[in-house]
Formats: C-alpha cells, structure tokens, sequence
C-alpha cells in the first residue's frame, strides 16, 4: 500500500517540511533508508544518518532543527514524540496483516467452548471444555487452551502457545510462540524416604489486560490461589516465573529473567536480563534493577536502582566496581609496601 506524507501526517496530527505528496511504500531504519521508505529519528544518536538517508520521509521530533543541509529528497513529518508515532504506525500496519476471521477446518472446539465474534482458529488448535474467547480474539496453528481457560476480546495467541485449565488472560494480550501459561509451579517436598513428592498446584495464573508474554516464557501456576501478572506488565523471551508470584502494572523484564515462587513486585518497576530474583520478597514500585544482578531480599525503598549479586544501590555498587577493577594495582602495591616495611625491619635489627 502507498501512502503519502500528507496522510501520515493526518494520522500522527503531524508537521510537514517539505513535499506532502512524498509517498512511501515500506519502512527502513533511518541509517538504511532507501527512496519510497518512511523511518523515524528519535535518538540524537542517529541523528548524523538523517543528512545521508535514502528515505522520503523521516519522523522526527517537533524540536528537531537540522545542523546541516538535509537531503532534497527527505521530507519531514515533526511529531511530539517520534518514537510513539513510529510505533503507532507500526501497529497498524500490523493489525492490517494479521489473519482474517476464521475457523481452519483442522481446529478442534470443544462442544462445551464459547467463541465469540469475528475469530481466528488455525489448524490444529485445541480448544478445551469450557473454554471461553472473547471476540476478535486469535489463535494461532498448534496452539492449546486448556480446560475451563478464558481469554479476552482482542488477544493474540500465536502458534505453539499452551495455556494450561482454569487460567485467565485478559483483553488485547499478546502471547508469543512457545509461552507456555499454567504449568505446575515448582512444589515438591522430601519424605521419610529421601525422596521428592509432588505438591498438588490447583491455583491458577491471570494475565490481566494488555500483558505481553514473550516467546518460551513461562507462568506457573499457583500452588493455590493465582499468579498474577498485572495489567501492562511487559515480558521477554524467556522469562520465568515461578508460582504465586504477582507483578504490578506496568513492569517490564528483559530476557531470562527468573523470579522465584511467591515474591511480590510493585508496578512500573524495570528489570534487566538475565537478572535472579529469590522467593518470598517483596520489590517496591519504580525499582530498576540492572541486568545479571542476584536480588537476595526485599527492596522497599520506591524508585531505587539497584546492581550486582547481591544486588545493591547502584553508585555503591559503582565505587566498590571501580575498586574491584584496580584490585591488581592495589595488591601490587601492598606487595611493594610489605617488601618496603620487611626491609626497614630488617634494617633496624641490624642497627640494633
């Protein structure tokens, strides 16, 4: 589909400079930017790409002024901010490509399932007794939803996803290939005989609106009770989350992070990859907690920025860092210091 700046700038209630019949088939990154492409520059870090760039329109901010001649062919749409308009874009553009409604003839329904309006099934999707979707909901191919499930108008469910019985997920969610929702959380206890037995896990786990679960990410379910990951909460690929955790609004986790079972996070709190968090804390709203750092108990202090393992404020952490790094120096140093001192003890009994 083409589109001209005029258009665009319609529906971001935009600024143009330059030519409003430019018109752009596709999109480009601002540093590979190609005739007939529409890119964006929000970080000043690419701004040098915007004198060169191949595109015939860029998105900038309304406070971009140009430090240098721009090429004749780029026009500019000036926006409040470039970045949330790039992204609106993008997401229409992805509501036009998603699948029509329909049920594939290989999709199996339960008898006993509800499924609302304007749905897609694809084949080979399990759709379990007393299963729930709302309208304009999708599941993809070979994906499963479980005994008793209820999933929201408007959720994406992609291929290979299963959402294990009785769990809830909410409206406009989105849960990439692999995320699995549901399992058993981890509850085993030693007996008598040295031995691991089961603990039954009958909870469940809630997705409320808005959650997106990143590819082979998992929720477990709650021992009893539920998992609740709350409404906005972002997720990466491979995250873990253990049983009857809760994570507040808004909280966003990068790849491979774990949280262990019953530990309960505030809302907007950001965490890095491939950080470990111990069960049975509590993390206070705000918190930022920098990528690879072991959190070994509760962070009660709203907004703090903590790193390491174990995790600890981060301009402390950043001195001892500092420190640690000249650890070589400062053992030399006291090596020579020692020699010194062995010398003047020697020195001395010798003139004594």
């Amino acid at each position: 589909m083409e589109f001209s700046a005029q258009q665009i700038a319609d529906l971001l209630n935009g600024q143009i400079v330059g030519d409003a019949s430019a018109a752009v088939t596709g999109l480009s990154k601002i540093e590979d930017g190609k005739p007939g492409t529409l890119s964006f520059l929000a970080n000043p870090k690419y701004e040098e790409h915007i004198y060169s760039t191949g595109s015939s329109i860029v998105i900038v901010n309304s406070d971009f002024t140009p430090q240098q001649q721009l090429p004749e062919s780029c026009t500019l749409i000036k926006v409040p901010e470039a970045y949330s308009a790039f992204a609106k874009l993008l997401e229409m553009y992805d509501q036009a490509v998603t699948k029509k409604p329909k049920i594939e003839e290989l999709a199996y329904i339960s008898p006993n399932a509800k499924v609302g309006k304007d749905c897609y099934i694809g084949a080979f999707a399990y759709i379990s007794d007393g299963a729930v979707i709302g309208d304009n909901v999708q599941v993809y191919p070979n994906s499963y939803i479980g005994d008793n499930v209820t999933v929201g108008d408007g959720t994406t469910i992609y291929s290979g996803v299963h959402v294990y019985r009785e769990c809830i997920i909410g409206k406009h969610c989105t849960l990439h290939s692999g995320a699995i929702i549901g399992a058993d959380g981890f509850g085993f206890a030693p007996n008598s005989d040295n031995n691991y037995e089961k603990v039954p896990q009958i909870g469940n786990t809630i997705l409320e609106d808005h959650v997106s679960v990143g590819a082979n990410t998992t929720v477990d379910r709650a021992t009893l009770g539920s998992t609740v990951i709350k409404k906005g909460v972002k997720l990466d690929n491979l995250v873990q989350i253990g049983h009857n955790v809760i994570v507040g609004e808004n909280t966003v986790m990068a790849a491979q992070v774990g949280i262990a079972g019953s530990t309960k996070l505030g809302k907007n709190i950001m965490i890095g990859g491939q950080v470990g968090i111990v069960g049975h804390i509590e993390i206070a709203d705000e918190v930022k907690i920098g990528a690879q750092s072991g959190v070994g108990k509760t962070i009660r202090k709203e907004g703090e920025i903590v790193l390491g393992s174990p995790a600890y404020e981060a301009e402390d952490y950043k001195k001892a860092y500092m420190g640690f790094r000249r650890l070589p120096f400062i053992l030399n140093k006291l090596r020579e210091l020692e020699n010194e001192l062995n010398q003047l003890k020697e020195k001395n009994k010798s003139n004594g």
